[in-house]
């Protein structure tokens, strides 16, 4: 059992982070309080630890999780810090701790923590994805594509797959504005930290095609049939400000993209 509970673990905020905070755990027999990324503000009157990243480190912990909770524990543990949850570092620690003395079988105790709360989440973070596939819109600029979005979870490792696939030949940047990562594909993707993204000022024929397209969306719909809460319920209202579509007559933002991502 940990010795000690008293340590508060400050970490670079990235999954290897993660891995390396799990390795000090076992290493120094501790319980952490609190594990927070660079960018968490939360005060704490426990001693700071601050972990560094290496590889080799991380790379013993990923090595283990398939070992001991097999494929389906490595893969809640990576989808599961994609999501957005408090504490969810210590969600993963009190897993891996369960995991590694348990086994597989943890896993199929769905109604027990915190397997019943990360399997929650990361039904979420799926539901989530799914949808961006289809509400991504992407505009043109100098010749590659470009959209913003503004997802509660990380989606982008979920999404790049489906991207490259429908634009294999394209160059296209989808950026995160939430966790300020954009996902980028020119020949090869890559997901990076990006603050800010400033796009230029759409060209006429970039406008004209929001314009078609904001036209097109109006003539489908059917004024005498408008239901407002069912197209919430298939295109929820956070979405709206980055469709070009202007769904309910909203024109918040005018970030209309190109719809290529349906």
């Amino acid at each position: 059992m940990p010795d000690r509970t008293d340590v508060v673990y400050h970490y670079d905020g990235s999954f290897q982070g993660f891995l390396c905070c799990v390795f000090q755990a076992y290493a120094h027999r501790e319980d952490p309080a609190l594990i927070l990324s660079a960018d968490a503000c939360q005060e704490s009157l426990f001693a700071p630890r601050y972990i560094q990243t290496e590889k080799g480190q991380a790379a013993r912990v990923l090595r283990a999780i398939p070992q001991k909770m097999g494929p389906a524990g490595l893969e809640l543990v990576r989808l599961g810090f994609l999501c957005r949850l408090p504490q969810r570092e210590l969600l993963l620690l009190r897993l891996l701790r369960l995991g590694f003395a348990q086994g597989p079988s943890l896993l199929r105790r769905l109604t027990e923590e915190p397997v019943c709360t990360l399997e929650k989440a990361v039904r979420a973070l799926k539901h989530e994805a799914h949808l961006y596939t289809g509400f991504v819109r992407f505009s043109e600029y100098q010749g590659a594509l470009s959209a913003v979005i503004t997802p509660k979870n990380q989606v982008l490792p979920l999404l790049a797959s489906h991207f490259v696939q429908r634009f294999p030949d394209e160059s296209f940047l989808i950026y995160d504005k939430t966790h300020h990562m954009a996902l980028v594909h020119q020949g090869r993707t890559a997901i990076v930290p990006l603050e800010n993204v400033q796009l230029p000022a759409p060209t006429e024929e970039e406008r004209r095609c929001r314009a078609l397209w904001q036209q097109f969306y109006q003539t489908v719909s059917i004024q005498q049939r408008e239901n407002p809460r069912c197209q919430m319920s298939h295109m929820p209202k956070r979405f709206w400000a980055d469709l070009t579509e202007d769904p309910g007559g909203l024109r918040q933002k005018q970030l209309g993209r190109k719809g290529l991502g349906d």
